[in-house]
């Protein structure tokens, strides 16, 4: 009885590790460039902020998940892009700048405005944008997901 109960707890520690090491491949738009020049490939985009409750969830649930990590990690190239960020960004010959931050607290990105506005509606966290492999934009979402949700806008 023993031995199967260190047999048990060394499987399910080895498990929990291989888990562990698991998680999304965040690329910057920078080396997302670099790497669609190379070979073309579907695209996640995920515009965050350190204060969206949502967006911590979904980092610490469904980006979390290993259908999910696989799925991503296979099929697409995965952007990870705080939308108050005040860094420069070089993308397709344009450089890109958080002009908003200039005037406001928490001005928003333009590149985040270019790929995940609305019509008519204040811009909002947590933003997916899914574009194909010709980079054009598949879908979009402004919302919590769960694990079950993200994959079905992944098909």
């Amino acid at each position: 009885m023993k031995h199967l109960f260190i047999l048990f707890f060394i499987c399910s520690q080895y498990s929990a590790f291989a888990q562990g090491n698991q998680s999304v491949k965040w690329i910057s738009f920078e080396q997302l460039e670099d790497s669609l020049a190379e070979k073309p490939k579907k695209v996640l985009i995920y515009f965050n902020a350190d204060w969206c409750v949502y967006c911590k969830k979904m980092e610490q649930v469904a980006f979390k998940k290993i259908p999910v990590i696989k799925k991503l990690n296979e099929e697409f190239y995965t952007v990870k892009l705080d939308a108050e960020s005040k860094r420069n960004i070089r993308f397709d010959g344009r450089d890109f700048t958080n002009e908003q931050a200039k005037t406001q607290r928490n001005g928003i990105h333009q590149i985040a405005l270019l790929l995940a506005s609305r019509k008519n509606t204040k811009f909002s966290l947590p933003a997916i944008v899914v574009l194909d492999e010709s980079f054009r934009v598949k879908q979009r979402s402004f919302e919590y997901l769960t694990e079950q949700d993200l994959l079905k806008m992944l098909r």
